[in-house]
């Protein structure tokens, strides 16, 4: 398959603080790449380099085929953003908005293209109303009509779902799916689990570094995880107990349920041992991508401090 982002050394700082460092990353055309990553981590900024609103310090690649150095502004035409704060005019109604962004971009046939994003979002009904007096799931459904009219071969979506109610997560991440099917590439930050699950693959960046890169189920079978779960009573008090003991990387309480995982088994079992009778019952299960995710974090955290 063909390529639409391959980019290696990307660096980015900001005065002293080096917020991309040394990332290198290929993403196939018709792909959805999540981004995961706490606030602060580089994900936000990765995205923003790629397409060309924000200059490298240093790397080299190409994005769309293009030298995403020199060929910046070629790039951005043929990407959408979508950021996570709402950005269009809430003073203008729906429609107004999209014949906005089509005089801005320059498009030909604009009411045609109007008129097909408004079907395609399920917005035609509401095409008079302002932007303004819209939910934040009609808000994000404005937002992706908006990004998507210049029709772009590569899409941009920053914490795009955040705020938003289940259905309307569902809904969007199902017309995500269609585009990538016809061929949009898609790059999208997350904090999401289920969604990441739902990117056909994800990259995992901390402190500025891509320190996981693969599909969820590719970097779950890397990561050597032994994870337990428990029932039982009092199960809070028992991951309090159980999370300073030699062996445990995470113990987590889900209601009545406690997720423990550690890399090193003997350590992890003998830190639970005293735990395995009645009236708990235990059982080992596959590690989840946020145990995983929790345990790159600690390791990466561990370096840190260490060097």
């Amino acid at each position: 398959m063909t390529a639409a982002i391959d980019v290696r050394g990307l660096n980015k700082s900001f005065g002293d603080k080096h917020v991309v460092r040394d990332v290198s990353i290929t993403v196939e055309e018709g792909r959805i790449t999540g981004f995961l990553g706490p606030n602060g981590s580089g994900k936000t900024t990765t995205l923003r380099l790629l397409c060309g609103l924000l200059t490298p310090d240093s790397g080299e690649g190409e994005v769309l085929g293009l030298n995403f150095r020199t060929q910046s502004e070629a790039i951005k035409r043929q990407t959408g953003y979508m950021t996570q704060r709402f950005s269009l005019y809430e003073d203008m109604t729906i429609e107004e908005n999209l014949q906005f962004v089509a005089r801005v971009y320059e498009l030909d046939n604009r009411p045609a293209r109007v008129a097909e994003a408004l079907r395609r979002l399920g917005l035609q009904d509401r095409r008079s109303q302002l932007a303004g007096a819209l939910s934040g799931g009609w808000k994000q459904r404005l937002a992706l009509a908006a990004a998507t009219l210049h029709e772009p071969r590569l899409l941009l979506l920053d914490e795009p779902t955040a705020g938003v109610d289940p259905k309307a997560r569902r809904e969007f991440w199902d017309e995500i799916h269609s585009m990538a099917a016809d061929g949009l590439t898609v790059l999208v930050s997350t904090h999401y689990m289920d969604e990441a699950e739902r990117c056909h693959d994800i990259g995992y960046i901390l402190f500025g570094e891509l320190i996981a890169r693969g599909t969820a189920e590719e970097i779950v079978a890397r990561s050597d995880l032994a994870t337990f779960n428990a029932e039982g009573p009092d199960i809070e008090q028992v991951a309090r107990e159980l999370e300073d003991r030699p062996g445990v990387l995470s113990a987590s309480a889900f209601g009545a349920a406690l997720h423990v995982s550690g890399t090193d088994r003997p350590a992890l079992e003998a830190a639970i041992a005293p735990y395995r009778r009645a009236p708990f019952r235990w059982e080992e299960v596959k590690p989840s991508l946020e145990d995983v995710l929790i345990q790159l974090m600690g390791r990466k955290t561990d370096d840190r401090y260490a060097s």
